[in-house]
Order: structure tokens, then C-alpha cells, then sequence
């Protein structure tokens, strides 16, 4: 596990955004699985930059999301405060301003009739190309991945899952509440992938920001796997891992120094 610490924001988002487009560059037809919520959006930027600037080629890439709302789906008449699917957050913040082919992207379907089914529909896709070379993720505060809330089984699929308040109370903050929309009318249950699916991507990419996430950070990466953090699963991934973190976030890592270390001695030998 590569744990990268990064002065700020800024610098761990175009630190993230060269990883994937070390990915894309290397393997044009490459499968990235994405995230959503405020975290990954200067890595989006810098990708969308990368692609206006330096060519970086979207046409092969496939994607496929984590997550989406149950019950809300993409609807490109409506302002985009009004639309706070997360189809819409992926198109706004990358797909519209890059090369990638409509037919390459998938989002899980929150409108969808029989959400068992799709779910099921959901995972022969991921297997059908191939598998995840790279799956991007954030971290929530209470330490979960996707929608996977404490207490999901670390061996989980993708599947309907009802969402902890603390969950709705910062999505509430986050999508809901500039659009006017009360609480109690805010999605209460989701379509997420599961634990059991994200770890078998070939590589993983975590990314994290804030002094909010730092104690939770700390648990996730030097604390023990349980499945009431459900992140603590990067710890059973046997691909490469690498995790960027602005110093906010790694501040209350037991061994920060020490990854400090191993990463500038990693650049002076080559080895990056």
C-alpha cells in the first residue's frame, strides 16, 4: 500500500488525476471505476484539463460508477441544482467536457423497476468487460466506501442499501439542501456497490482531504478490518493500492512520517 501525503487539496487531486491518466495512457481501453461527492471533484478538473491540454484520450475508457440514489435518475430539462442524481453530478463535473463514448459509461439506474435485477444486470456487466482495473474512492465520515454503511458485510454485492443518518445528514448538506429540498424528502436508500465487488478491482485508488476525515483515515488504514468501518477492506486487497492524502486528512496517522519517508525515498530510487 503506496500512502501518499500531499500539502493540500490542489496538490492530491492532480497527484490522483496523473495516476488515472498514467492508467489510461498505458491501457487506452482501460475499465475505471469512479466516485462521486466533493472529494474527487479537482480530480475530475484536472482530467478534463489534461484532456483539453495534453490530449489525454477518452474514447476507450470505460466507466462504471459506485453508486446511485434509489428513485432519482438523470434528467438533463432541469437546472442542475434541481437534478442532484449522481449521473448528473458525473456529467456535469466530467463526461460532458471529455471524449468518452455515451455507450462506455455506467451508472447504476435509480429510476430503475426492479432494482434486484439491475443490480444483478449491474455486476455480469463489470464481469463482461473484464473487471475494474482501477477503482477511484473517497471515504465517508463514519469510514464507508460507496454506500456500504457500517455494518455491511465486507463480502457484499451490489445491492439496495438503506442509508445511516449521518449519511443523509451530509448528503443532505451537500446536494439536497441548496435545492430546497426538505430532509425527510431527500433519497433515504441507494444502489451501491459492495464491498466484495470494489475489492476486486485490480488496483485501487483512495483519495481524502479535510481535518474531518483524519480520524477516520486513521482507523481505515492503521486501525483493525471490521465491517463497521466498511474502508477497512483496503486492507485485504491484494492489488496495488495507493492512497493520497492532503496533510488535513493524515494528521492522525501513527506513521505518517514514516510513509513520508518511504515515498521520498521511492522518488530518489525510481521506483514511483
Amino acid at each position: 500500500m503506496d500512502i501518499i501525503i500531499k500539502k493540500n487539496y490542489e496538490e492530491m487531486s492532480k497527484y490522483a488525476a496523473n495516476v488515472i491518466a498514467r492508467y489510461i495512457r498505458t491501457k487506452p481501453n482501460c475499465v475505471l471505476g469512479l466516485a462521486t461527492g466533493s472529494t474527487p471533484i479537482g480530480t475530475y478538473r484536472e482530467l478534463v484539463r489534461m484532456h483539453k491540454e495534453e490530449g489525454l484520450d477518452f474514447s476507450q475508457v470505460t466507466t462504471f460508477n459506485l453508486d446511485e440514489y434509489l428513485g432519482v435518475g438523470m434528467d438533463l430539462s432541469k437546472p442542475y441544482d434541481l437534478d442532484q442524481s449522481y449521473a448528473r453530478f458525473m456529467y456535469e463535473e466530467l463526461f460532458k467536457h471529455v471524449n468518452i463514448k455515451k455507450e462506455n459509461i455506467y451508472i447504476p439506474d435509480g429510476l430503475t423497476k426492479n432494482p434486484k435485477e439491475h443490480c444483478e444486470w449491474y455486476e455480469e456487466q463489470i464481469k463482461k468487460v473484464g473487471g475494474i482495473d482501477l477503482q477511484l474512492l473517497g471515504l465517508g465520515r463514519d469510514g464507508h466506501w460507496g454506500f456500504n454503511e457500517p455494518g455491511s458485510s465486507l463480502g457484499s454485492r451490489t445491492r439496495v442499501q438503506a442509508l445511516a443518518e449521518e449519511t443523509l445528514d451530509d448528503n443532505y448538506e451537500a446536494f439536497y439542501k441548496r435545492a430546497n429540498i426538505k430532509r425527510s424528502e431527500m433519497p433515504h436508500f441507494a444502489i451501491t456497490m459492495g464491498i466484495g465487488t470494489i475489492l476486486e478491482a485490480r488496483n485501487i485508488m483512495m483519495i481524502v482531504n479535510g481535518y474531518k476525515k483524519a480520524d477516520i483515515v486513521a482507523k481505515c488504514l492503521e486501525g483493525p478490518i471490521t465491517s463497521q468501518i466498511t474502508s477497512t477492506a483496503i486492507q485485504l486487497h491484494s492489488g496495488e493500492i495507493t492512497v493520497v492524502l492532503d496533510e488535513e486528512a493524515a494528521s492522525k496517522l501513527s506513521r505518517a512520517e514514516h510513509y513520508k519517508h518511504v515515498e521520498k525515498m521511492k522518488q530518489e530510487y525510481g521506483l514511483e
